[in-house]
């Protein structure tokens, strides 16, 4: 192209084309390496709430050992062994990835991550294995099939998913390239390629790991739910009309088992009230599923309700303890006004409010105020406006006919002041010029009690040396763009002056917006 029986100025026009079509080469490679990072990344998040959830899992496998040791037990060791295994298996992929790049300075700059020297080096001594590649290739199949080994023969499909998860190769090791010839499993997946994609590939290894555990830990769990807990893990509750009752007033409840099991009626009871001992027939019944409470609410103040319930199981008696505790209270004569989340309201805010009174329907309890609105029951909203309180009033009848109102005085704030954020990141971050080039510029609201969708309606870009770039929307724009482009590593790139508004109350004005400082990485 640059050679033949050209002019020298045609020599040079070829040669430009070809350094362009180079230069163009290599910006895609960096944008790869850059997906890789990326993907890398969400793996390894996907992995922590994996983890927490195979701990929930793992966890309930326990409880159920505690409870029913004949059924469970067995599974339970089965599913530590599994956790085991999978927990040494992962921490060895994590310690090779720990060296891969511990000689990289910025660890999310993946577009510097585009040799193969580290693992070429570590598998592969020529046409043959390492001593590392053969341990990896060991690694891996022993956590397959002890694995399989300890998982219950009925799991098929669980064993299956593992099989194929880990699997290295065919039958010989061997992986077919599209050209059609075969090499060697480790070969095919981690000799030449680029740090960041061997980096992912070990962190998708790490991601089969917790889904194999989790899919274990489930079917185990899973698996026997539906199996019988005996009644003596079972503990009573106290099944009542209402939460609190006049002195005086008959009460109405009931004691039943934790599981509320219709089907199960004790055979006899031994109950005392407050150490005073409960006769059958007067002061409570048997019934199915618990004891029916005859009783008086009492006087105001806690009573206790103590002894045992007595059920038939396999031909014995099974004793269930009854320790429970309920209030009685005077009839009120003030109401109760309470702000869901906090002692004042906000302006700009649909504050949650919830209003009521002891012993009154909240149909027939009602509340006013500049900007207050019912919802449903004793749920209200209230939207303040000027000022600097409101005063709610709620007003009610009691059941003797009594009327009652009360008044409640709430302080009226604004909302505070938002900070600035880059990729999610406030008041300060640092990144490489490119990833600036696609982040988006936002708002938040931290420490504030209220979720709030902020949109960014535009913001100023200054890079230093460069005239301050006045941008509309979240990104930057093209000569925003073009102003980072003159910015060298290290500088501080400010975005201020950020417009930001509530996305379904754009009439409120917020307070400024704080700053971000980017510092260039590359």
């Amino acid at each position: 192209m640059a050679g033949g029986k050209l002019s020298p100025r045609q020599k040079m026009i070829n040669l430009m084309y070809l350094i362009f079509i180079a230069m163009l080469a290599l910006n895609m490679s960096k944008e790869v390496l850059a997906a890789f990072g990326l993907m890398n990344t969400k793996l390894e998040a996907s992995n922590e709430k994996t983890t927490e959830s195979n701990l929930a899992f793992l966890g309930g496998l326990e409880t159920k050992s505690t409870e029913n040791p004949e059924k469970y037990s067995e599974l339970y060791e089965k599913a530590k062994q599994i956790k085991e295994l999978s927990q040494g298996y992962f921490d060895y992929l994590e310690d090779l990835k720990g060296k891969m790049t511990k000689d990289i300075e910025d660890p999310t700059d993946y577009q510097v991550m585009d040799k193969s020297d580290y693992l070429d080096q570590k598998f592969f001594q020529g046409d043959n294995l390492a001593p590392e590649g053969k341990k990896f290739l060991k690694n891996i199949t022993d956590y397959r099939d002890q694995v399989i080994a300890i998982l219950p023969e009925k799991m098929t499909e669980v064993k299956a998913s593992v099989k194929a998860k880990f699997q290295t190769g065919d039958a010989n090791g061997k992986e077919e390239r599209r050209d059609g010839t075969k090499v060697d499993w480790i070969n095919y997946h981690y000799e030449g390629f680029p740090l960041i994609a061997s980096l992912t590939k070990l962190t998708a290894l790490q991601s089969d790991v917790k889904a194999t555990e989790e899919a274990a830990l489930k079917a185990m769990l899973e698996g026997q739910l539906t199996g019988e807990i005996s009644l003596k893990n079972f503990q009573t509750l106290l099944d009542q009309k209402k939460s609190v009752f006049y002195a005086g007033e008959k009460f109405d409840g009931s004691i039943v088992l934790g599981k509320t099991d219709k089907s199960s009626k004790p055979v006899k009871a031994d109950l005392t009230l407050d150490g005073r001992k409960l006769a059958e027939g007067r002061d409570y019944a048997l019934e199915s599923g618990g004891v029916k409470l005859l009783i008086s609410a009492g006087s105001a103040g806690d009573h206790e309700l103590k002894g045992q319930l007595i059920y038939m199981q396999d031909g014995e008696e099974i004793p269930v303890e009854v320790n429970n505790i309920f209030s009685t209270i005077n009839k009120p004569n003030a109401a109760v006004i309470a702000a869901d989340k906090m002692n004042v309201v906000y302006r700009g805010v649909s504050n949650p409010m919830t209003i009521s009174i002891p012993g009154i329907p909240d149909n027939k309890v009602t509340a006013s105020a500049p900007g207050l609105s019912r919802r449903s029951g004793s749920k209200y909203v209230m939207n303040p406006g000027k000022g600097r309180t409101v005063r709610i009033v709620a007003s009610g009848v009691l059941p003797d006919g009594q009327r009652i109102s009360t008044p409640a005085e709430f302080r009226i704030k604004d909302i505070p002041r938002p900070s600035g954020t880059i990729r999610g990141e406030a008041n300060s971050a640092k990144m490489p010029r490119r990833n600036l080039e696609i982040a988006t510029v936002g708002a938040l609201l931290e420490d504030f009690d209220f979720d709030l969708n902020l949109a960014i309606s535009g913001f100023k870009f200054k890079v230093p040396g460069q005239p301050t770039v006045n941008v509309k929307g979240g990104k930057l724009d093209a000569r925003a763009k073009g102003a980072l482009k003159r910015a060298r590593r290290g500088d501080a790139v400010q975005i201020f002056d950020i417009q930001a508004y509530i996305t379904n109350n754009r009439t409120y004005k917020l307070k400024k917006v704080s700053p971000v400082v980017i510092e260039i990485t590359n």
